[in-house]
């Protein structure tokens, strides 16, 4: 089974930049990590008048475009729901999952009072509070969002990747 970890939050409130440090700190760690990134909003998957792009025009479901740097795979079915994704992706340690907050994963909140929009957590199950300030009223952890290498200790324990990770001084 595949261990997924929600990084949920409002627009703006540093889901991408936090995901984007956690990532080399837990790598650091010894874990090997992946991330699936939900986009709200309609963008095209693929150059349009590519070959790969008229390879879907032409009616292919799925197209592989590979290069020395790596593949993309490009599905044209509808939506796909998250374990769908999981399922495809190869074994790692942890998916860091940002989006997608609907499903039933352990979540770690990004919350920045700043932004005046209500923290989650009072209608969300979140394991974490990631942020710039710490709330009153918060009945989780409440972890500094600059933070990232004791995010992931905090991670590393709470989701179980002892086994995985290698312990680092700090």
């Amino acid at each position: 089974m595949v261990r997924a970890l929600g990084i949920v939050g409002w627009s703006g409130s540093g889901k991408t930049t936090l995901l984007t440090a956690l990532i080399p700190a837990l790598r650091a760690r010894g874990l090997r990590v992946s991330s699936i990134k939900h986009a709200h909003h309609d963008l095209p998957l693929d150059k349009p008048g590519k070959d790969s792009a008229r390879h879907a025009e032409a009616g292919a479901e799925e197209v592989i475009l590979a290069s020395a740097r790596g593949y993309a795979l490009f599905s044209y079915r509808a939506e796909p729901a998250l374990p769908e994704l999981l399922a495809r992706l190869r074994p790692v340690d942890l998916v860091l999952v940002e989006g997608f907050k609907g499903y039933e994963i352990p979540k770690l909140e990004v919350h920045r009072p700043s932004l005046g929009k209500p923290p989650l957590w009072p209608s969300m199950d979140v394991i974490a509070v990631a942020t710039d300030e710490k709330p009153a009223d918060c009945p989780v952890p409440a972890l500094d969002l600059g933070d990232a290498p004791r995010i992931a200790d905090f991670l590393i324990a709470t989701l179980g990747l002892n086994e995985n990770a290698q312990t680092k001084e700090r």
